[in-house]
Parts: C-alpha cells; structure tokens; sequence
C-alpha cells in the first residue's frame, strides 16, 4: 500500500512537472510562432505597399487663401505631388466637424472623391455649395491613394477655401506638360496633360505649326481625342520650328465647355544638333507608378543625366517596332551617339530572343553605316506578377531565360548594363522599384541615370573607337 502510495505521489509529481513543462513548451512554441509570422511580414514588407500603414506624412502645400485672397467658384486647388501616390482623395466641408479623424472618411463631408490623378483638382462648387460661395469659407483636405484604392497617407489638415464671385471661374483646361526646358524634356513622342473642367466629359487636342493665338485662322495639323486629361501623340513631330498645341473640353452631349486653353509649345529641332539620343519603349519614353506619364519627367531615367539627350523613344515598341522607325525617325537628328534599350515588350509576350537580336543587330548596323555611334543598353528585369495584377497581362513563364539570352548577346557590344542598375536580388523588379513591375518609378528612374552617368566616358570613348575601326575597315 505504501508502495503504490509512493508510486502515485511520484506520478502525481511527475505529471506536474510533466504539465509545467508542456505549459512552458506551449509558451516557448507561441513565442516563436509570433517571432516567425513577425519576421515573415518584415520580408514580405517590400512586396508590399505601405499605403495600408499611414506612415506617410499627409500631403502639403494646399493651396492657401484667405478673405483677402480668395479664389473663383470654379477654381483649381492644387498641393505637392506625392510620387507613391496613384490617386488622391478629397473631402470637403460647409463647415470645421467636430473630433474629425485623419484617418477615416467623414461623414460631415459635403463632397467626396478619389477619381483625382493629379496633385490638381476642379471641384463642383457650384454644384455644391452655391448658397455659400463668397459669404462663407469652405473647408477641403486630401490624402494618397495607391494602386489598391487604400490610402496611403492620413489626410491633411483642413484647409480654408475663400471664394469671390469677381473672379472668373475657369472656362477652359489648363496645360500641365511643359517640355523643353531642362535634360529630359525633349521628346519626339509628346504626351499632353492638363487640369479639366470637373463637368468634362471628352477632350480634343489640336496640334499646330503656327501660333492660333497669333494667327486665328492657322489650321491644326492633327487633331486628338481624349475622355482623360493626358494622351499619348502616336504621331512623331520634329521641325526646325516650333510646334503649338492647346486643349478644349466637351460635356456628356457633346457641347463645348467654354473655350480653348491657353496655348503653349515645344521644339523637338533637328537644327538644334543633339549629340545623343535614346531610341526605345516606355521604359524610356517615360512615366511609372500607373498614374505618371511621360511629361512626369522625374518618372524619366533622361531626366537624371550629367548631359543633354533627345528622347526618341515611343511606349507600346517592340523591338521589330522600334527597328521599323529607325529611318525616320533616328536619321533625321543624326546624334553623334544612339542609346538604344528595346525589347521587353517582345520577350515577355514570348518572342523568340533571336529575333529580338536580330533587331538589335540591325539597328546597331544602320547606326555604323551612317556615321552614328551605337551603344546598346541590357534589359533590365521585370516583375510578371505586378504586371498581371496592374496591366492584367500575362508574362511568358521563362521570360528571364529570354532576357539572359539577349543580354549576353548586347554585353558582347558597346553597351550600358542597365540591368545592373537597380539591384535584383531574387531576380525580379523590386516591388519599391516599380509598382507595376514594369517602368520604374521615379527611384528606379533616378537609380539608372545615375548608373549611366557612372560609365558614361568609359562607353563612349569604346564607341569612339567602334565606329573609327568601321570606318577604317570601310575604306
């Protein structure tokens, strides 16, 4: 008895220290289940937007009015642009809501939007505040949106909007694209953008020769369509002058809204002797982050270049495309030096990298025989699922075999490794690089003109001397 005793006393002691030893287990297990989903999120933190975390400061600069310095019912109310940002959201008010959060909509608000793509905005105030407009301040804030509708900021402190009905209200768009005056700026392919009336529904670009300001019966020689406040020239225009373009807005039937914006110009000049152009697709035509086209020049790797370049570049090329504009659209500028960085368009759908090579190939022979210095630049990597969740396009599965093959063939040539320019480490376009896994944004941008700058001598004295020796052989 005393035995079985002492046995159940022994037992009873060794499955306590049996259950403090689970219970310790289960703690120690816990821990480290909490440490390792912990960790987990710090590595996937750059394949994620930091919009959900509003971390971000607000956006500044709102614009600022007082009684004194009011603006019109129909005004343009603008803050600093916010490069992360996709869109933006505004809210505005009658009047200050009490205990109003920054990180929540309000249900104060007497108007609200997130369809705003631009650090600009022509609100309906006289759509929604007409008994208030020039006895009473209105109030307004805004905050980022990124690609995922999430916002990326808290929204900025109230600002106060004065009104006068002795201004007058905006009647036309207003021209956002301003090209030509710093590195960069200079494109064969423009993109226009401006701010337009909140009540438009259709837009029309006209494009001239001559100043319709100056002369009233100068006739446009093309016109454009647009239902958005950019578009894209699918039209190459170079000329030893300068070329004019102005915008006006239709409504939903149709009818003009006011009148033609004001005029403004660029100068794409063969005259004006370009030493070096780049010939390719939108990776340098420009733009990134969805929201940024190429008249966002900071979202352009030319932009951050020690020298001067003409942008001769077209978004949408393959490389058989970039090859079929060669002719006319290289020879007439006849740089002393061509950048040519094409074919991602084609090896991700799935062309065969010969024939990307053979592209290339062909564009670097045109470029030898009519005195100009070819200098081949590597493809840099892409990321196929933020391709597929912004664009919705698939990517050939083996695309960066395609990719090796074509860049061993372009470092076998004088060339830039542009590849080499935003660090890969899994292989793929870093996610805070490029949100849409394909253009870089303006860090990546700003990344590969440095890296261009870095071997820039080194390159072009091997060009140099690439195209003496053809000469020489030539002769």
């Amino acid at each position: 008895m005393k035995h079985r005793l002492t046995h159940f006393i022994h037992s009873r002691g060794r499955h306590a220290r049996l259950q403090k030893q689970n219970f310790w287990t289960h703690v120690l297990a816990l821990f480290f289940f909490v440490i390792f989903v912990a960790m987990g999120a710090l590595l996937l933190w750059p394949r994620q937007e930091a919009s959900s975390r509003l971390l971000t400061p607000p956006p500044d600069g709102l614009s600022t009015t007082t009684a004194d310095t009011p603006l019109s019912f129909s005004p343009i109310l603008t803050w600093n642009t916010d490069e992360e940002a996709v869109s933006y959201e505004m809210e505005i008010f009658a009047c200050p809501p009490e205990h109003l959060s920054n990180a929540k909509e309000s249900s104060a608000a007497i108007f609200r939007t997130r369809s705003i793509y631009q650090n600009r905005f022509n609100p309906p105030l006289m759509s929604i505040a007409a008994d208030q407009l020039g006895r009473a301040p209105l109030y307004w804030r805004v905050r980022a949106i990124d690609f995922n509708g999430t916002p990326y900021t808290p929204f900025s402190e109230l600002a106060v909007l004065y009104t006068s009905p002795d201004l007058p209200v905006m009647n036309a768009p207003v021209l956002t694209a301003n090209y030509g005056g710093r590195r960069g700026e200079t494109l064969l392919y423009p993109v226009y953008s401006w701010v337009g009336q909140y009540d438009a529904a259709s837009y029309e670009v006209a494009i001239y020769q001559e100043n319709p300001e100056e002369n009233p019966e100068a006739e446009p020689v093309e016109l454009l369509s647009s239902t958005m406040a950019e578009i894209y020239d699918p039209e190459p225009h170079y000329s030893d002058t300068p070329f004019y373009w102005r915008v006006r807005s239709f409504d939903a039937a149709g009818e003009p809204l006011g009148g033609w914006s004001a005029v403004s110009s660029f100068r794409t000049a063969p005259a004006d002797d370009w030493q070096v152009a780049v010939l390719g697709d939108s990776v340098s035509h420009g733009g990134g982050h969805f929201s940024y086209s190429p008249a966002d020049f900071h979202f352009s790797w030319l932009h951050y270049l020690d020298f001067d370049t003409i942008n001769l570049s077209e978004s949408g090329d393959t490389s058989g495309m970039t090859l079929a504009r060669f002719d006319r659209d290289v020879l007439p500028f006849h740089p002393q030096y061509l950048l040519i960085m094409t074919g991602s368009n084609s090896l991700r759908a799935g062309e065969d990298p010969d024939a990307v090579i053979s592209d290339l190939e062909m564009m670097r022979q045109k470029c030898l025989q009519n005195g100009i210095r070819p200098i081949l630049l590597t493809l840099p990597p892409i990321h196929p699922d933020n391709i597929q969740h912004v664009f919705d396009e698939p990517t050939a599965e083996d695309w960066q075999d395609r990719f090796a093959v074509v860049n061993a063939y372009i470092r076998t040539q004088v060339h830039i490794d542009m590849a080499l320019a935003i660090e890969a480490p899994d292989g793929v376009l870093p996610t805070e690089y490029a949100l849409d896994g394909l253009h870089p944004d303006a860090n990546g941008k700003a990344l590969m003109g440095a890296y261009v700058n870095s071997v820039w001598q080194v390159v072009k004295a091997q060009a140099d001397a690439e195209l003496k020796e053809a000469a020489e052989s030539a002769e």
